[in-house]
C-alpha cells in the first residue's frame, strides 16, 4: 500500500508535464501559423528557427515530395500585388502542391515571399515545394500579344506564333501531335492517335516575352476548358459525342461566312449522318489535301473532280468517306460550337454559295432544287 502511494504524485507531475508541454506545444504551433500571415507582425529571427525547426521535425519529407507523379505541365498566372496566402490557396486548388498552409511556411522561413513574381509560370504536379517555390521567383518580364483567329489548322497556328511571337513552329507542331500527352478532362477518351487539333482556341492571348511553345499550348488549352469545354459537357448530357459536336463546329468554321447561317450549316451536316449521306464538304478535303506550296495555303482554293476523288489514308475527305471525318478540321469559336450543338431545325441536306458573292448561301431540301440555285 505504501509502494502505491509512493509512486502517485510521480504520476500527478508526469500527467502535468505531458499537460505543460501539450500547452507549449499548442503555443508553438500557434504561433509557428500566425508568421506566415502577409498582413501580420514582421517576423523575428526567432519566428523564422521556429518555422525552420517544426519543418526540420516534422515535415521536411512533403517539403522535397511531389504532390504527384503527374509530368502534365501547367500554366500557372500570378496576378501583381497578389498575396503569399493566396497563391498557396490556388496552387493547392490546383493540385500543384499538397498543402497550402505548409507552401506558405516554407516560403516565409526562406525569405521568398518578397521575390514571387508576377506572371505566367509552367509548372508541374511532379515538382516539389522547393522546385515550385524556386519556379515562382522567376519573373515573367514584359508580355507580348498574340490572335489567334477561328478556322485555323494546327500547323497555320504554328507558323502564326512563328510570324508574330518567335515560336518554333515545329516545337508547337511536335507538342500538339498527340492529345494524349496532357492532362486536361475534355481531352480524354479521344482516339489513341488524336492530336490537339480543334482544341487550340482561337483568341487572343498575352504571354511571357520570349514564349515557348508550351506557354502558348498551356494558354489555349486553360480557355477551352474556360469557354468551350462547357458546351461539350452539355453535348454529353444531351447524348451527343462532344468530338463529333466539335469535329462538326470545326466545318461549320470553315464554311460559314455570315454568322447567322452556322445553326443553317450545321443542320445540313447532322441531317446528312442521320440518313447516313456523305457530308461532301469541301473544307474537308482541303484538309486532306495539305499544303498547297504554288498557291502558300493550307486551304486549296479551286477544287478539281480529282482533288473530291483523292483517297485520303487518313480519312478526312469526306467525299470519299462517307462518315464523319476522323477529327476536327480547324479550331472552331464558341459561335460555331454552339451552332453543332444547336443547330437549326430545318430539312435542308443541301446548301451552296449564292451567285452574288456576298457570302451567303443558298439552302435546299432536294437535290433538283440544289442543282437549279448552282451558278452558271
Amino acid at each position: 500500500m505504501t509502494r502505491r502511494r509512493s509512486h502517485l504524485p510521480r504520476f500527478i507531475l508526469f500527467v502535468i508535464a505531458l499537460a505543460l508541454l501539450g500547452i507549449a506545444g499548442n503555443t508553438w504551433l500557434q504561433r509557428i501559423r500566425g508568421v506566415d500571415l502577409p498582413e501580420g507582425r514582421q517576423m523575428t529571427e526567432f519566428d523564422r528557427w521556429l518555422i525552420s525547426t517544426y519543418i526540420d521535425l516534422l515535415r521536411s519529407g512533403e517539403v522535397s515530395r511531389p504532390a504527384s507523379s503527374d509530368p502534365t505541365p501547367r500554366l500557372f498566372v500570378v496576378s501583381p500585388g497578389e498575396s503569399v496566402s493566396s497563391i498557396a490557396q490556388r496552387l493547392e486548388a490546383q493540385g500543384l502542391i499538397r498543402d497550402a498552409n505548409l507552401f506558405r511556411l516554407y516560403v516565409r522561413m526562406r525569405g521568398l515571399d518578397a521575390t514571387l513574381r508576377a506572371g505566367s509560370f509552367t509548372l508541374r504536379p511532379n515538382m516539389s515545394i522547393e522546385q515550385i517555390a524556386l519556379a515562382l521567383q522567376r519573373s515573367a518580364g514584359n508580355e507580348v500579344q498574340v490572335t489567334i483567329p477561328e478556322g485555323k489548322r494546327r500547323e497555320e497556328i504554328a507558323d502564326l506564333l512563328e510570324q508574330q511571337v518567335g515560336i518554333s513552329a515545329d516545337e508547337f507542331r511536335a507538342l500538339t501531335s498527340r492529345a494524349s500527352a496532357y492532362g486536361y478532362t475534355f481531352l480524354q477518351g479521344l482516339p489513341p492517335d488524336a492530336t490537339l487539333e480543334g482544341f487550340l482556341f482561337p483568341d487572343t492571348y498575352r504571354l511571357p516575352e520570349n514564349p515557348t511553345a508550351q506557354d502558348a499550348i498551356l494558354r489555349m488549352l486553360d480557355a477551352f476548358g474556360q469557354k468551350a469545354a462547357p458546351l461539350l459537357e452539355q453535348a454529353r448530357a444531351q447524348g451527343k459525342d462532344p468530338y463529333d459536336v466539335l469535329i462538326v463546329a470545326s466545318i461549320v468554321e470553315r464554311e460559314a461566312v455570315i454568322g447567322s447561317e452556322r445553326p443553317l450549316i450545321a443542320s445540313v451536316y447532322w441531317n446528312r449522318l442521320r440518313i447516313g449521306q456523305p457530308l461532301q464538304a469541301d473544307p474537308t478535303t482541303q484538309y486532306a489535301l495539305g499544303y498547297q506550296p504554288d498557291q502558300q495555303t493550307w486551304w486549296k482554293r479551286g477544287l478539281t473532280l480529282e482533288d473530291l476523288r483523292y483517297a485520303d489514308p487518313a480519312g478526312y475527305n469526306t467525299y470519299v468517306n462517307p462518315a464523319l471525318p476522323p477529327g476536327p478540321i480547324a479550331s472552331p469559336g464558341l459561335s460555331s460550337i454552339e451552332a453543332a450543338l444547336r443547330p437549326a431545325e430545318t430539312n435542308f441536306f443541301y446548301f451552296v454559295a449564292s451567285c452574288n458573292g456576298d457570302g451567303t448561301h443558298q439552302f435546299s431540301v432536294t437535290f433538283a432544287e440544289h442543282q437549279s440555285k448552282l451558278c452558271r
